[in-house]
């Protein structure tokens, strides 16, 4: 077998892959019937401490970011993605990532929302930076990473 066939059908794999679990993501479970619009989408387990940068940017993230990406990064169904999800894992959405979506917002790609805008806040590097650092110490006592 040509080994080009070979890489297309792996790429296709990926991307059939990729889009099912985006679908599986956000169907409504039809156990407990439809989601509301704006439901959490996950069930965040908040850490008993947060370290202080992270406290702040509790802060931060309540005021700038909570208002589409839900109370402890949850998401909130037809509106904004969990940012407690592997999708924003380290290693696939650094922290530059979300300075860049803060400052220039970002065309979707991973979910149905349609294109986040920049945060209207003028949030500064640290204020930005502690809101990273909240999310982070959400996402690892979830077990994101």
């Amino acid at each position: 077998m040509n080994k080009y066939l070979i890489g297309a059908f792996a790429v296709a794999a990926v991307a059939v892959a990729g889009w099912y679990g985006a679908q599986s993501l956000t169907a409504d479970d039809p156990a407990s019937g439809p989601v509301a619009e704006g439901a959490p989408m996950v069930e965040v387990a908040v850490p008993a401490q947060l370290s202080a940068q992270a406290k702040q940017g509790e802060g931060y993230f309540n005021v700038a970011c909570a208002s589409c990406h839900g109370a402890d990064a949850a998401g909130q169904d037809g509106i904004a993605p969990p940012l407690v999800h592997r999708i924003y894992e380290p290693s696939h959405h650094g922290d530059m990532a979300f300075v860049m979506a803060a400052r220039a917002g970002v065309q979707a790609h991973h979910w149905p929302f349609g294109n986040m805008p920049p945060v209207e806040q003028n949030l500064t590097d640290g204020e930005i930076g502690a809101i990273i650092a909240y999310v982070r110490e959400l996402q690892r006592a979830n077990g994101i990473f």
